[in-house]
């Protein structure tokens, strides 16, 4: 259990960059802008966007190699690309330059989305497998915090080009997971399912299980879930049409509640609220600080309550926070009133869809498209996330606070009637044996 605890810790520090590098953007947002005197939709579309739109190639196009290659080749070569990323963005010339390798650390975090849930799944049993997976949006948010950290302590560090100190810190802890990657062995299953190579398999599981007799028994169930056929299937094959719908609209709702707009664009918002511009950086940390705490609690709850009670739990609290938030723009409340209830949406989101989103899709798929499934959900995710991110500084301009929020509350009721009527409860359930209940019966 340790080594798995181990590797599973490794791999979810493709997380924390994640986090990291997503988030950074927003304390280098107003002197990028005011350097280069950028338009509001040149802006949004390759300065803030443009890592998001390289999220969602990544994500759509992770699949493949996490199949081909095998999930561990694939993260270490996400490791590099946020490296490369980070260097580069911190020494570019022009916001084309920027947009590019900006571009590149976005393929990082969409294969990452891909490929480090779908190992941790792979590699955790029935029992924990959802604390586990939800190291990786632990790892996430923990970056999240580090950033907005960061960006304070590195505002006027540098003058002028304090952006680029903010930027280019990334590469050291982008150095240290490309070292520690190397030491994770292969997915088992990927082993067995999509190589043929079951001794292999059988060792790493034995390591993980240790128990030989253990080790054979779960062998022997992963292939007796995969046939020649299967191995071969699409994951857009009719039987995998439920799994399918799961994983769209968890993925869907997750960016409507907002949650990106909020941490890409937080210290516009707050200035909107009310602090003061040398305040919002600040106010900022508060946002990171309670997202890293309740997803404690999400971490501690996942595999106690299930699934699917945290996102009944995140979609109330989405509800009354946005509401409030609404109001508070409306009439004016004080900054304190508006800040309050922006960390009530955020400790909804940490310990509702934050926590579970990663660990649902990774389970719902059958070993055989496991990677494509995850492709498929993390897509979905990011390509509305890119879009929300990209309009959020035209939104801004367009329309007033009570207005946005009041659009995001009505998409958390949609998210509650999803949850209380389609979502299954995955908790304490074998991958193979949500293959078998998650399976569209032909006609």
């Amino acid at each position: 259990m340790n080594k798995t605890w181990n590797w599973s810790l490794t791999v979810a520090l493709a997380g924390f960059l994640f986090g990291f590098d997503t988030v950074v953007i927003s304390g280098a947002n107003a002197p990028i802008k005011e350097l280069w005197q950028t338009s509001a939709w040149f802006h949004g579309v390759f300065i803030m966007s443009m890592a998001l739109w390289g999220t969602v190639l990544g994500s759509l196009g992770g699949g493949v190699p996490t199949r081909v290659w095998g999930r561990k080749k694939t993260l270490i070569a996400v490791g590099l690309l946020y490296l490369i990323s980070a260097i580069g963005s911190a020494f570019a010339p022009d916001p084309y330059l920027f947009s590019f390798f900006r571009f590149l650390g976005g393929i990082g975090v969409g294969a990452s989305t891909v490929a480090a849930p779908t190992y941790i799944s792979e590699i955790s049993s029935a029992k924990n497998r959802g604390r586990l997976v939800a190291l990786y949006q632990f790892n996430i948010v923990f970056g999240i915090l580090i950033a907005f950290l960061s960006n304070y302590l590195l505002d006027g560090f540098g003058g002028t080009n304090d952006w680029r100190w903010m930027l280019g810190v990334e590469a050291l802890p982008a150095a240290f997971y490309c070292a520690l990657i190397f030491g994770i062995p292969q997915s088992p299953r990927w082993l067995a399912v999509t190589k043929g190579d079951d001794e292999q398999a059988l060792r790493i599981l034995e390591r993980i299980l240790n128990s030989s007799d253990a080790a054979k028994s779960e062998l022997t169930a992963i292939k007796s879930h995969t046939t020649g056929n299967s191995v071969k299937d699409s994951v857009f094959n009719s039987k995998f049409k439920k799994p399918l719908q799961l994983a769209f609209l968890l993925a869907f709702f997750n960016q409507l509640s907002g949650i990106n707009f909020i941490l890409y664009y937080a210290p516009v918002i707050l200035e909107n609220a009310g602090f003061a511009a040398s305040d919002s950086l600040l106010s900022s940390i508060s946002i990171g600080g309670t997202n890293l705490l309740f997803t404690f609690v999400g971490l501690y709850l996942i595999d106690r309550m299930g699934r699917k009670s945290l996102m009944y739990i995140g979609s109330v609290g989405y509800i009354i926070s946005l509401l409030m938030v609404a109001y508070g723009f409306k009439t004016g409340a004080s900054a304190e009133f508006n800040l309050f209830f922006i960390l009530t949406f955020i400790a909804s989101h940490a310990v509702g869809q934050g926590a579970v989103i990663w660990v649902f899709i990774s389970e719902i798929f059958p070993n055989s498209v496991r990677a494509a499934g995850q492709a498929w959900g993390t897509g979905t995710h990011w390509v509305f996330a890119a879009l929300i991110t990209m309009l959020g500084e035209v939104v801004l301009e367009a329309f007033p606070g009570w207005i946005i929020f009041g659009f995001f509350a009505v998409f958390m009721l949609l998210q509650l009637l999803f949850t209380h009527f389609m979502m299954p409860e995955t908790k304490g359930v074998s991958l193979e044996e949500l293959q078998d209940q998650l399976a569209s019966k032909d006609d």
